[in-house]
């Protein structure tokens, strides 16, 4: 077995871990925005399929002590290369940097660029190229003190790149985000399920995707470690046609927007996806959407404020609250957002708080149990219910 690292979003390291163990990784050890497995090559490709949390997957082939630029550049020029690439090959560094010592990322990229060049130089008199368009081989150099790691990255492109995007709109939710706030919420496709602020429909369609468990990797035209030298065609074939998984759903997921320019892009998106029958797109506010006869499961992100005004935002958080004590008793309500003082707006109490990151933006992610009458009551109504133990 290998030893594997998952990159994450901060605040879904958790989220990760499990959807790691039910993968069957091995030695699951959760840690700062990643997750350490173990696992064979069968575990990356699946990895790299099947996890909806994660941003890539890192191999690991050399970890060591550097100083200065000097000794970076001796102990990689000092690695057997011929095993990971060939010079005919183009490769792209992409370097994370946590030292007093080494303190220039782009010269440590550079340096380690040389050195991997001067290697293949000398031993066959010829340099491979960068390329930081479409590189066949992707690394990753991370040093953090004086420990550098070197890896090879699996994935390539991000994973929130899932590929079932055609259009978008201005600041859409990145998709690990949006996957990683379902599984938080416990959606499974239990029950209906809305975005009442869909955008360009990525949150509706992941909870598609998590609902006919049908893997976010099977849209990407293609992974990293597909120009590996050990890669095996015939296992990653199998992986990648293999639908068995995949469950009925027989429930509907509601998305709407007041935006219809947005709701053409969210439709192409679901379109592109094969989602669309899954999928009940309507264009009107947040404020106009119908009661509710059955509960459901709500998720969404509405406007932070970034673009409106003080008194617009609050009044819309405040929408946000009424409609949903009004049109959706029985349900239980997910909403991020980083304006802490617009969701003192919503004016319903929180049963739970999760601190997540959205680009760059500390946010919370905060689940309301929606429900008819005062909360005192409702309160009082569970403590009389029987308990099961």
């Amino acid at each position: 077995m290998e030893t594997f690292v998952a990159k994450t979003l901060q605040g879904l390291e958790e989220v990760l871990a499990t959807e790691l163990k039910q993968l069957g990784a091995q030695n699951v050890t959760i840690g700062r925005r990643a997750v350490t497995f173990q696992g064979t090559l069968e575990t990356l490709y699946k990895a790299n399929v099947h996890l909806r949390t994660a941003l890539r997957i890192l191999r690991p082939i050399a970890t060591f002590k550097a100083r200065s630029t000097d000794e970076l550049y001796a102990q990689t020029k000092a690695l057997v290369w011929d095993n990971y690439m060939d010079v005919s090959q183009t490769f792209l560094i992409e370097t994370t940097l946590y030292s007093p010592v080494i303190t220039n990322s782009r010269f440590a990229t550079y340096k380690v660029k040389d050195a991997i060049a001067d290697y293949f130089s000398q031993k066959y008199g010829k340099r491979p190229s960068i390329s930081v368009t479409k590189p066949d081989i992707y690394l990753n150099l991370h040093i953090s003190d004086t420990t550098c790691t070197l890896s090879l990255d699996s994935s390539g492109e991000p994973l929130f790149k899932r590929g079932y995007r055609v259009a978008q709109t201005e600041a859409p939710i990145n998709e690990v985000l949006a996957a990683g706030m379902l599984l938080l919420a416990g959606w499974k496709g239990q029950c209906n399920f809305m975005d009442p602020m869909c955008g360009s429909g990525t949150i509706a369609i992941e909870a598609a995707l998590i609902a006919l468990n049908i893997p976010p990797g099977i849209f990407r035209s293609s992974f990293a470690f597909e120009n590996w030298k050990d890669f095996d065609a015939n296992l990653f074939d199998a992986i990648y046609n293999d639908d068995s998984h995949e469950r009925e759903f027989k429930h509907t997921i509601y998305a709407s927007d007041i935006s219809k320019k947005a709701l053409a892009v969210a439709e192409a998106n679901a379109k592109n996806a094969g989602l669309s029958k899954y999928i009940q797109f309507t264009a009107c506010s947040f404020a106009d959407v119908p009661m509710q006869e059955k509960p459901l499961l709500l998720v969404t992100n509405p406007p932070y404020g970034e673009r409106l005004n003080r008194d617009d935002v609050f009044a819309l958080y405040n929408m946000i609250g009424t409609t949903l004590k009004h049109k959706f008793a029985g349900s239980t309500a997910w909403v991020i957002s980083s304006n802490m003082d617009a969701f003192d707006k919503v004016g319903l109490k929180p049963d739970a708080k999760i601190h997540l990151i959205n680009g760059s933006l500390p946010c919370d992610f905060r689940k309301y149990t929606l429900f008819s009458g005062k909360h005192k009551e409702f309160k009082s109504q569970k403590s009389k219910s029987p308990r099961r133990g």
